[in-house]
């Protein structure tokens, strides 16, 4: 007989055949050795005590393994279409029990993985949704430049003027693109920040030789405060990107002839720089909306930018355990205060 097909209910009715023919047998034996019948019921009655208990045994566990297979399956159904978390059992420390416990773990990491999906799926429907929306824009200027140079004969100096425009919306395009790039391989984990211990000093000087060009054609007056000694746990590239776009903005949106300040502070657990300019300000009901991607007031549309310079830096700065502050006033200016991590 193969013992792996064979049934539950089939190997019941084979160890009750088994019992019956084992008592009959120890009645015989006794019988023949004892000669007394009163000594063969009382061994016959005990025997048959003995099976009924092991009866009523054999079908108390195989009760419970058939309730048991029954919610477990009812159970798996429900985790696969999502109804219902597992219920907890009430059984202490035993099989049902452990094997209860891992369901209802294999059921958590099941709705992890599902609403993991979901948001990666979600995240990737709304950067699809923002890039066309970003660049229908400058595509559609290249096409009317193209067309209007392919069809019309225009003089040399317009040509220069249509190809000058075409050259600016490109590098709207590519900048778009590396941005697009930027943020995209810091969400999904692509780029790992390497935080290490070394000074805000040189990080702040690498952000601002990027704007200081841009700060002296508009005659904006850029001043630092930063001890050379002062260190924080940060990755040096990526935080000069962050405060270069902080920066990057200010210089934008301050007008010709004002004033840019950045200061430096340690605290005890966090490295503070304030970069406070005396631009056109945020209004208090936009504070909260700025950080988001390609978010852009409709006051600022006529000034170049795309409206993820701040979103980039918040998502490079929370990374390495910081956070970004904001504190305005129209027509005032605005402070944006950066927190790294000391250690």
């Amino acid at each position: 007989m193969n013992m792996r097909k064979l049934s539950i209910n089939k190997a019941c009715i084979l160890l009750g055949t088994l019992l019956l023919l084992a008592v009959g047998a120890v009645c015989a034996a006794v019988y023949l050795l004892t000669q007394n019948i009163t000594a063969v019921r009382c061994v016959f009655l005990f025997s048959l005590f003995v099976l009924l208990c092991v009866i009523f045994f054999v079908a108390l566990i195989r009760r419970k393994l058939v309730r048991f297979s029954d919610a477990f399956c009812g159970q798996m159904d429900d985790m696969l279409s999502g109804d219902m978390q597992p219920k907890q059992t009430i059984e202490e420390e035993s099989l049902f029990y452990k094997i209860n416990y891992r369901l209802g773990r294999l059921y958590e990491v099941m709705q992890e993985n599902k609403n993991s999906i979901a948001k990666e799926r979600a995240d990737l429907q709304e950067l699809i949704s923002d890039i066309s929306h970003q660049v229908k824009t400058p595509i559609a200027n290249l096409k009317m430049i193209n067309n209007t140079l392919l069809e019309n004969k225009v003089p040399p100096q317009k040509q220069k003027e249509f190809l000058t425009a075409q050259a600016s919306q490109l590098d709207k395009l590519a900048f778009l693109m590396q941005a697009m790039i930027k943020t995209s391989r810091l969400e999904t984990g692509v780029i790992s920040l390497e935080q290490k211990q070394q000074p805000v000093y040189d990080t702040l000087a690498a952000a601002l030789g990027g704007i200081l060009l841009n700060a002296e054609k508009k005659q904006i007056d850029v001043q630092v405060e930063c001890p050379e000694h002062l260190d924080a746990r940060h990755d040096r590239k990526w935080t000069s990107e962050a405060l270069f776009n902080i920066l990057d903005n200010a210089v934008k949106y301050t007008p010709a002839g004002g004033q840019i300040r950045v200061s430096v502070e340690g605290w005890e657990m966090y490295v503070k720089i304030d970069i406070a300019d005396t631009g056109i300000g945020i209004s208090e009901q936009h504070q909260g909306t700025i950080f988001k991607r390609f978010y852009r007031e409709d006051a600022v549309h006529d000034v170049d930018g795309i409206g993820i310079g701040l979103y980039l830096a918040r998502e490079i700065v929370t990374l390495q355990g910081g956070y970004i502050r904001v504190a305005s006033e129209v027509g005032k200016g605005s402070t944006f205060s950066v927190f790294l991590p000391r250690k």
